[in-house]
């Protein structure tokens, strides 16, 4: 599969590169992990100035069905406009929105490469001394995000517009009609959290910003020093509330067991390094609104996954794991953030 891969994938990259000679493709590999995309790295080599030169790349995707339906030009650009800046984001290079060259679309990053995104390496040494210092980054490099200029970065023209007091209703609105579409039993933990959720809807957004979507422990590169090296998968990237992120992140799923803040640091501290960072607060009921709502949101992905397979369209094991792992500990995370575990 990857070797037929490869010729098709130097010919694209071939016509984009006019002045280069001899472009091949070598070591295509799939990244395990990551069920929107499919993600590859390889090595591009050429010619150019009669010089050899050669390139680490990345490769995402998209695959026959995914565990969540998103825009790659959202994503794409949503990369494109922070590379460079205090959000560490790899470089993008090329985005192709046609079926034509790999059966479905696809963009060409850059690849950082020598450091980690495993949240398993973060329990033991050398990475369980960093996690202080790597909360320190992670939730200022969020705050920056928050902090963001949507306009300024171009990305008002190609994410939908939001008034903030309609931030809640929206994002409630569409993960409760994923469930709608595509539970296969019924989720009474999750539709009392809705219900919850409905009744006690959250002030309006306090500005209307950029959304990473996924902002958690696992879709960040990080080293042996606490630093991250670069912020991953911006599938779900949109305008919002910037407390929606804030709470995925804080979202008692991706503690991991640990009882802590993405597995790092107590709340209340990820909070105070957030607000300092992105000089917005975080008003404890509202923040507790956002946090519930992302566990219907997650549970809503996880639901997805298994209707995805469950309808043949992607039978890849990537399918089945989320909603085997990760279904009854959302449920509980719901409770826990209601109170009621």
């Amino acid at each position: 599969m990857t070797a037929s891969l490869e010729p098709r994938i130097a010919a694209y990259i071939a016509e984009r590169m006019p002045q280069a000679r001899d472009v091949a493709v070598a070591g295509l590999t799939r990244i395990s992990g990551g069920a929107s995309r499919e993600t590859y790295r390889f090595v591009l080599s050429w010619t150019e100035g009669g010089q050899a030169r050669e390139r680490k790349l990345i490769l995402r995707r998209d695959p026959p069905a995914s565990l969540i339906d998103t825009e790659r030009r959202i994503e794409f650009e949503a990369y494109r406009a922070f590379h460079g800046s205090a959000v560490p984001a790899p470089e993008m290079l090329w985005l192709e929105e046609g079926d034509g060259p790999l059966d479905h679309p696809f963009f060409i990053a850059a690849e950082i490469a020598g450091f980690q995104a495993s949240p398993a390496l973060l329990w033991a040494a050398p990475y369980i001394a960093t996690h202080e210092r790597l909360a320190e980054r992670k939730w200022t490099i969020l705050g920056e995000i928050a902090k963001a200029d949507p306009v300024a970065l171009g990305l008002d023209k190609v994410m939908e517009p939001i008034a903030p007091e309609d931030c809640w209703k929206r994002e409630l609105g569409y993960w409760e009609g994923v469930l709608d579409s595509d539970e296969a039993e019924p989720l009474p933990i999750i539709r009392a959290a809705i219900r919850w959720l409905r009744a006690n809807p959250p002030p309006p957004a306090q500005k209307v910003g950029v959304v990473h979507g996924d902002y958690r422990t696992g879709n960040f590169l990080f080293d042996t020093e606490g630093e991250i090296h670069g912020v991953l998968d911006w599938e779900m990237s949109h305008l919002g509330d910037p407390l929606e992120d804030l709470g995925w992140s804080l979202q008692p799923v991706w503690s991991f067991g640990r009882e802590l803040a993405g597995g790092l640091v107590p709340d209340d501290r990820a909070v105070a390094i957030w607000e300092k960072a992105s000089g917005l607060k975080a008003d404890p009921a509202a923040l507790k609104w956002w946090t519930l709502f992302n566990c219907v949101k997650g549970q809503a992905i996880w639901i997805s996954s298994a209707r995805a397979f469950i309808d043949g369209g992607n039978t890849e094991p990537i399918m089945v794991y989320p909603p085997w792992a990760l279904q009854n500990a959302q449920d509980r995370a719901a409770l826990k953030v209601m109170g009621r575990l």
